[in-house]
């Protein structure tokens, strides 16, 4: 085998064969990592291999085309059938040296994550398993050239029925997706499932997005096992016609690939039946496929009652994300089960529970308690590119959606919030309205002068940031709601010259006052652009658990003092300034250095805190008191994606009286992109696209004519 091996890697580079291979694809390769990584900063190689994945169907028939019919043509096949080394082992040192050959510009790309990660963040795991996929999926290809070239005496004819075979693997998960959309008959869809395990590039697509499937890696070995066994009995059927002894030996072929086949047919198909928890593993950084584990605490903790999850597709055109997640949380509960229904077959399925009708493989989520429909546009998260001024995909809810729906349909209490308006307050925005309803909670407005009190269903009322001040008999309906045990979420206005008295008695009922002036931060890791805009400390709590290991933005914020050795109020502090931070008595100075000044007063300070009061009445009020008037807001939330949202959340849950938010943040697909100087971006664009390709095709160039002189 070793020497069949040499001899084969010898001719790929002592011709020009190899080198032109290895020149075509270092620079495919050069072009778009040069675009994709070091332009554009992706975190991944991942979008350099789905690029250039076409060009395997075009390299693996040139690779392969004159391995085996270039022998039968020039009879020298007779010279290793006749010798003395088992037809497994001829095939082995063939199809090594094919796969060396391929392996090369991969190896090189390979290296290029160890650079890219001194640029930031990187997604090392889906890198390789991407890297992974593209390799397992050109080795099947060689197998498959390997097989059709042990065919024929023709290198032409090898080369099309290679190419053939390959850019139907190609296609082929576009054209199952015909077939399904096309009919909905038991034939149709067995004739999908059968046309699946054609599906070549289907696999890599998956371990290209960042999830590791056992499955996947299965399939592409399994397969090229096979392929190589069915290319070794082709090779022995010619070895024993040499012999003089082929009628024998065609039963005896025919029986072995059976029974190869059927090992093949039993490894993949047992493979579905194995629990996704232990074939699949997330390797994104940022675990785009795994369910949180607050998503699983809910699942296996909080969810007692059964719940269907009815997923408005066929099988053959579900959206494999959404599927992932869905059994994922399957299998962490025995209460929730997952249906698809087709709508073709089922056109009015969805009417027993909505009117409107849901777009394709949108969810309807059935329980004791309620109906949910969860759409899937609602699903994916597009955020407009002001650059190219098109709508772009940039996170997944899918979790956070489902996790709310499963938990409203199957709760019999829903918390009702009121945002008291009247006052110039500010509009709770699009983002955090989304949140509350994800937390599971109905959120309406009143105006304190056209009620004579909060209502009796509120779970709690929210303060947000009002420009003027309340009047003494909107206080006394506020504060009638606090002794009956009411809760609130009172967030404070930002400094100005004019005091609002009523206001701030409010916060007096729970022994709070204000700090005059706004906090301005010395330490220059606790702050954004400038001092003014905080990264405040993050104190432990049920509130803050989801955001103690990121950060959150408190833009403009003020102080809170309070007694803590009061005997009525127990005092959380949630986010707190440095020790270097000061409160600037006149921010309306003029003066543009962010220096302490006379009369500024000494932090640390509390920017947000929760406060627990019991009542005369002998009940419980609940207020959480946060600082920064802005912090609540779309604007403040991008600077730290999802933190501020996050917070929000907590503090809904714990005014709801929840142990655990349910309200799950959409997960965004990219974690930062990469930043390069010119100068590395000019050095790298000339490596990878000018000099290497440059250099393998001189080589074989001279070794090409060295070759020909003698």
């Amino acid at each position: 085998m070793k020497a069949i091996y040499k001899r084969e890697i010898r001719y790929f580079f002592h011709s020009f064969v190899g080198w032109l291979y290895l020149a075509v694809m270092l620079f495919m390769m050069g072009i778009y990592f040069t675009v994709c990584n070091m332009l554009a900063g992706y975190p991944t190689i991942s979008y350099v291999l789905q690029t250039i994945v076409f060009l395997i169907v075009f390299a693996i028939p040139i690779l392969t085309m004159r391995a085996l019919s270039e022998e039968r043509k020039y009879k020298t096949d007779q010279l290793i059938l006749t010798a003395p080394v088992s037809v497994g082992k001829i095939v082995l040192g063939k199809y090594l040296a094919l796969v060396t050959v391929f392996a090369i510009p991969l190896v090189i790309l390979g290296l290029t994550p160890l650079a890219l990660m001194c640029a930031g963040e990187f997604q090392v795991g889906l890198s390789y398993t991407s890297l992974l996929g593209f390799f397992l999926y050109g080795c099947l290809g060689l197998a498959i050239g390997l097989f059709l070239s042990s065919l024929t005496e023709s290198v032409v004819i090898a080369a099309v029925l290679t190419l053939i075979a390959m850019f139907v693997g190609y296609i082929m998960s576009g054209l199952c997706g015909v077939i399904g959309n096309a009919g909905t008959t038991a034939f149709s869809d067995m004739a999908v499932k059968a046309l699946s395990c054609f599906d070549m590039v289907k696999r890599f697509d998956v371990l290209s997005s960042g999830y590791f499937e056992v499955e996947a890696v299965a399939y592409y070995v399994t397969f090229t096992a096979f392929i190589l066994f069915c290319t070794a009995q082709s090779i022995q059927k010619r070895r024993y016609v040499v012999a003089g002894r082929g009628i024998r030996l065609g039963a005896y072929s025919i029986f072995n690939i059976l029974v190869a086949a059927a090992l093949v047919v039993a490894v993949n198909v047992g493979l579905n039946y194995v629990p996704d928890r232990y074939t699949s593993y997330d390797v994104t950084v940022n675990d785009l496929f795994t369910l949180s584990e607050d998503s699983i605490e809910l699942l296996t903790d909080s969810l007692s009652k059964d719940v269907t999850v009815y997923v408005l597709a066929d099988e053959s055109s579900k959206d494999e994300d959404l599927d992932r997640i869905l059994q994922q949380m399957k299998g962490y509960s025995d209460h929730v089960k997952v249906t698809y229904i087709d709508p073709v077959a089922n056109p009015m399925f969805y009417y027993k529970y909505t009117e409107t009708p849901p777009t394709a493989n949108s969810l309807i989520v059935v329980g004791e308690s309620a109906d949910v429909v969860v759409d899937y546009e609602d699903i994916y998260v597009y955020e407009m590119n002001y650059y190219t001024y098109q709508s772009e995909l940039v996170a997944n809810d899918a979790e956070g959606q489902i996790i709310s729906a499963i938990m409203r349909a199957t709760s019999d209490d829903i918390p009702k919030f009121y945002g008291i308006l009247g006052h110039n307050e500010l509009t709770l925005d699009e983002t955090f309205r989304n949140a509350l309803i994800k937390e599971n909670a109905v959120y309406e407005e009143i105006q304190l002068q056209t009620t004579d009190e909060v209502p009796e269903d509120a779970y709690g009322i929210i303060l947000d940031a009002p420009l003027s001040d309340y009047s003494s008999e909107d206080v006394q309906k506020v504060l009638a709601y606090l002794k009956k045990g009411g809760n609130a979420l009172i967030v404070v206005p930002e400094w100005s010259q004019t005091q609002m008295l009523n206001f701030e008695s409010i916060l007096a009922f729970y022994g709070v006052n204000l700090v005059d002036g706004v906090i301005v931060e010395g330490d220059r890791n606790r702050y954004y652009q400038t001092p003014y805009d905080l990264f405040p400390n993050v104190e432990y709590d049920e509130i803050t658990a989801r955001i103690y290991d990121g950060a959150v933005l408190s833009p403009l914020s003020r102080g809170l003092v309070y007694d803590e050795e009061a005997e009525d109020v127990s005092y959380t502090p949630l986010l707190s300034t440095s020790d270097d931070s000061f409160s600037r008595i006149d921010p309306l100075s003029g003066s543009t250095a962010f220096g302490k000044a006379k009369g500024d007063i000494d932090g640390p300070f509390t920017v947000a805190l929760k406060a627990e009061k019991l009542t005369e009445s002998g009940e419980a009020s609940t207020a959480v008191i946060v600082t920064s008037e802005t912090m609540f807001t779309s604007e403040a939330d991008n600077i730290v994606p999802g933190y501020n949202v996050k917070l929000f959340c907590g503090v809904i849950a714990a005014l709801a009286d929840r142990e655990i938010s349910v309200a799950i943040p959409a997960k965004y697909y990219e974690i930062g992109n990469l930043a390069f100087s010119a100068g590395t971006v000019y050095v790298a664009a000339a490596v990878s696209i000018f000099v290497l390709p440059l250099g393998c095709l001189i080589a074989g160039l001279i070794i090409w004519l060295r070759r020909r002189k003698k």
